[in-house]
């Protein structure tokens, strides 16, 4: 069985004095984003975008000359609270481009839930209380 490719909305390579020189990669797929570091021993880890709770940008002095930065996703994974993309090209695109990815994956979820909730229901009236608690 061939396991099934994911489509990346961004990719990148930690870099070095702006150049991808490094075995760090970082991808963003539509719920997932993705960090592989290593080459011979590679290390994986991965953060659900749902759970990502704040977003943050730096950028020092020789980042802003290499035009690169790291944005910092704060997140209540328990194996990876803060996951950091550290030099990476055009890091306010990527930042937003998460942050968007972020909303439109809590806004799927909560429409999920509501939707299996609402069919458990066979009483009209239980449905309209359901769903003015998810507005």
């Amino acid at each position: 069985m061939k396991p099934a490719s994911i489509k990346y909305l961004w990719k990148d390579r930690k870099r070095i004095l702006g150049m991808p020189l490094s075995f760090t990669r970082y991808r963003l797929s539509e719920d997932r984003i993705f960090l592989e570091v290593g080459l011979l021993n590679m290390k994986q880890e991965e953060v659900l975008l749902y759970r990502v709770r704040d977003l943050s940008l730096s950028r020092s002095f020789w980042q802003r000359i290499f035009r690169v930065g790291t944005v910092h996703l704060h997140s209540s994974d328990k194996t990876t609270p803060v996951l950091a993309l550290k030099n990476i090209r055009y890091p306010n695109e990527v930042k937003e481009l998460i942050h968007r990815q972020v909303e439109e994956m809590k806004i799927s979820r909560r429409m999920r839930v509501g939707e299996i909730l609402d069919h458990n229901f066979s009483d009209g009236e239980d449905e309209d209380i359901l769903a003015s608690d998810f507005e």
